[in-house]
């Protein structure tokens, strides 16, 4: 029989899980909400969703999670946006399930699964920028996933930009995601609502400046929107100048950026582009890094999880 995986995706308002087999195909999926405020209710519900899905050919459970996973325990230390705090996914999992478990940071996972079958597909060095409401990293060196010590490593949206830029739930002001993700859109967009009530961001948003939403930007600049428009060439430069300090320092051959922001397309990726070759160092002396749109959407972070777990903890080459 051939050999199959679970994947999991693990976010702040769901968990999504696919079936996969060796060359990534996807065999089955389920979905679930994320009961992101109880730890012992999300464990519950990823089992629960990993359950619906096994099969006799499962042979390993890989797990992307949207937080501080510790390389070779499979400990979730931290998470942002669920109230997870040293929680021992690898070994919970492994115990309900009976297979195995690798437990790795959600944009590591989509980093791999872009790198095996989606847009970084034939590279070996990779950078993965995540841009939705904040902005997260997964870094590829010579084919395998970049963990750092700890496991801490890509933390990305984390890198202040600007010490005087808006607060950021770390504590600190003007990280990388407070400037250039979905967060940013949104906030600009609604500055702009307060501004202008009669603009076209306050009329998609009810008449409310308090209701416009980074989606309800995106739109109005899809419509063709003066000003949201600008508000996304304003995000995406920001964009486009994080991208340029992180190949700096990694040096990849390829940056593709995933996410829920990408529905904006080059009216985002446009301006970082542009950004990136102003910002990089010595860009008319290296070869050129291409800034791509990810392929495989939202099930990128399960498939990945899936194929490393298929790799690292189930025998396949």
């Amino acid at each position: 029989m051939a050999a199959q995986a679970l994947g999991l995706d693990v976010g702040g308002t769901k968990i999504l899980g696919v079936r996969t087999d060796g060359g990534g195909r996807v065999l089955d999926r389920a979905q679930a909400p994320t009961p992101a405020e109880d730890q012992e209710a999300t464990l519950d519900a990823m089992i629960s969703v990993a359950r619906g899905l096994l099969v006799p050919e499962v042979r390993a459970v890989g797990v992307g999670a949207a937080g501080m996973v510790e390389a070779g325990t499979g400990v979730l230390r931290f998470a942002p946006n669920l109230a997870w705090r040293d929680v021992p996914i690898s070994a919970r999992m492994a115990e309900a399930l009976g297979r195995p478990c690798l437990v790795d940071n959600d944009a590591n996972a989509a980093a791999f699964g872009e790198l095996r079958f989606g847009a970084a597909r034939g590279y070996r060095h990779v950078l993965l920028v995540t841009v939705g409401t904040g902005i997260g990293g997964g870094i590829i060196v010579d084919g395998r996933p970049f963990r750092g010590a700890h496991g801490f490593a890509a933390e990305i949206g984390h890198v202040v930009m600007d010490p005087l830029g808006p607060p950021c739930g770390c504590g600190n002001r003007g990280c990388f995601e407070q400037l250039g993700s979905g967060a940013a859109i949104g906030r600009l967009g609604r500055e702009a609502a307060r501004e202008d009530p009669r603009s076209r961001l306050a009329t998609l948003a009810g008449g409310d400046p308090e209701a416009v939403t980074g989606e309800i930007v995106t739109r109005a600049a899809l419509e063709g929107d003066v000003q949201a428009v600008g508000i996304l060439g304003t995000v995406g430069a920001w964009l486009g100048v994080g991208i340029a300090g992180l190949v700096n320092v990694l040096d990849p051959g390829v940056v593709v950026v995933g996410g829920g922001a990408v529905t904006a397309g080059e009216l985002l990726l446009g301006p970082a582009r542009a950004a990136f070759r102003d910002a990089v160092e010595a860009a008319d002396r290296r070869p050129v890094v291409p800034i791509v749109a990810a392929t495989l959407g939202p099930e990128a972070g399960a498939i990945g999880a899936a194929t490393l777990a298929l790799e690292e903890l189930g025998g396949a080459p």
